[in-house]
């Protein structure tokens, strides 16, 4: 056998036990939830799978539509210290009741990629089904703008709503925030911003499988599906410039906060076999231990997404159906919490 043609034969063995690998991995997913996607891993590692990644994910958002009645318009909202106009997208039903919670939603894509369009059916089945606002952040991302530039856009829309209340016909007393993946890393790391500066008051924080934790991308022997410890770890460090094992920033990342005391209450809704589940679990018990009314949801076989890869399935309807339940008894008529 020619060294070439032992290569190929190496190779090929290789090939078909990491193939045998994922397919055994596989068969911990629910049959509902399996996707092709899940037997090809695909992760961020550079500038060109990001920019790869930039352009499918603004091809997807560009299809995107808001659905029902819902109203959308654009807002560009001014930002303090000198930092550029944030765009925000804002949902509202045709008729509600004045004035009306509202949510400030912040996307996901591992603080590298993503639009606020990507949210529009998310946005909108909120704006339909409970009758509050939706404000969703155009924020800035890594590595064009890494940390603090993304959080300070995400608290300038904050600000916005709550000066805006009284046009915007919303209560600021009832003005949640949350977000999926990064965002709702974003999210936890903007409660505790506001919390510190004194304000906009926050009444709950809806975390979907948020990313919270720098510090699970140092860990070795990790992976998972859909997002990856190898996109994990380019996130992260796109952010933050770099993983350390120490990092001094207030706010760069939310579990690093050691005093979680009066943050407003929350939701973390995360599958298990997510890689950020433990994370997700160790902050929600943090919370609890520091007072703060936490619900954690956690689902079976559950990877990251799964709502977005198979959104018919009965496990991710449940899911969602959980969490918008959660923010309807947040944003309900009922006094808000201040933080």
């Amino acid at each position: 056998m020619t060294s070439l043609a032992a290569l190929a034969a190496a190779l090929g063995v290789f090939a078909g036990l990491a193939a045998a690998r994922r397919h055994r991995r596989v068969c911990v997913v629910p049959p509902e939830l399996r996707h092709p996607s899940l037997y090809v891993p695909i992760s961020l590692r550079g500038a060109t799978s990001l920019r790869i990644a930039r352009r499918l994910i603004a091809r997807a958002a560009s299809a995107a539509v808001v659905t029902g009645a819902v109203r959308l318009r654009s807002e560009r909202v001014p930002a303090a210290g000198g930092r550029p106009a944030v765009r925000v997208l804002v949902y509202e039903p045709p008729d509600r009741t004045r004035p009306s919670g509202a949510l400030l939603w912040i996307h996901g894509g591992g603080l590298v990629m993503g639009t606020p369009e990507q949210g529009h059916e998310l946005c909108s089945r909120v704006v339909e089904e409970l009758g509050v606002v939706v404000a969703s952040v155009d924020y800035r991302l890594a590595p064009e703008h890494p940390f603090p530039a993304g959080l300070e856009d995400c608290y300038a829309a904050l600000a916005w709503l709550a000066a805006q209340a009284d046009a915007l016909g919303i209560d600021p007393t009832r003005v949640a925030i949350g977000g999926d993946s990064a965002g709702g890393g974003l999210a936890a790391c903007l409660a505790q911003l506001a919390h510190d500066r004194g304000g906009p008051a926050i009444s709950f924080q809806l975390l979907q499988y948020p990313m919270l934790d720098d510090r699970t991308a140092l860990r070795a022997g990790l992976d998972a599906f859909v997002w990856t410890q190898t996109s994990n770890r380019f996130g992260w460090s796109a952010y933050l410039g770099g993983l350390r094992d120490a990092e001094p920033r207030p706010y760069a990342s939310a579990a690093r906060r050691v005093d979680l005391r009066g943050l407003p209450p929350a939701w973390i809704g995360i599958g298990d076999i997510d890689l950020f589940h433990a994370e997700c679990v160790d902050y929600a018990n943090r919370l609890r231990a520091a007072g703060v009314p936490c619900e954690l949801y956690v689902v079976p076989g559950m990877y990251h997404g799964a709502d977005r890869l198979a959104p018919a399935a009965p496990i991710t309807r449940t899911f969602l159906e959980r969490m918008t339940s959660a923010l309807a008894a947040a944003t309900s008529s009922r006094p808000g919490r201040r933080v």
